[in-house]
């Protein structure tokens, strides 16, 4: 089961980097442009950077929530999340491509 944790873990690492840089090239474009379509996506981003940051300190920081992650947690439910963390790394891959180009 420990291959779900660590893909999970390795997935929202990736994410909070990518989230990180998304937000500062947002943030950049909403002092340049002042459009409501930046500061929609700035938001977005930190949110979506704020709950991976959380995810991560569980799976990783977290005294309690880490051993109750790795060894409680049914194998079931850490293929789903694991999934979810995947899915939203693809996903903000695309963003960033997008956004970059």
């Amino acid at each position: 089961m420990s291959i779900w944790v660590d893909v999970a873990t390795v997935a929202t690492a990736a994410n909070v980097i990518i989230l990180l840089a998304l937000s500062v090239i947002w943030a950049r474009n909403y002092l340049t442009f002042r459009s409501k379509h930046a500061i929609g996506l700035l938001i977005f981003g930190v949110f979506l950077l704020a709950e991976n940051a959380l995810a991560f300190y569980m799976y990783i920081v977290d005294p309690t929530l880490s051993i109750w992650f790795s060894t409680a947690v049914p194998a079931i439910a850490w293929r789903l999340m694991m999934m979810l963390h995947v899915f939203e790394t693809i996903g903000l891959g695309f963003l960033a491509w997008i956004t970059l180009d």
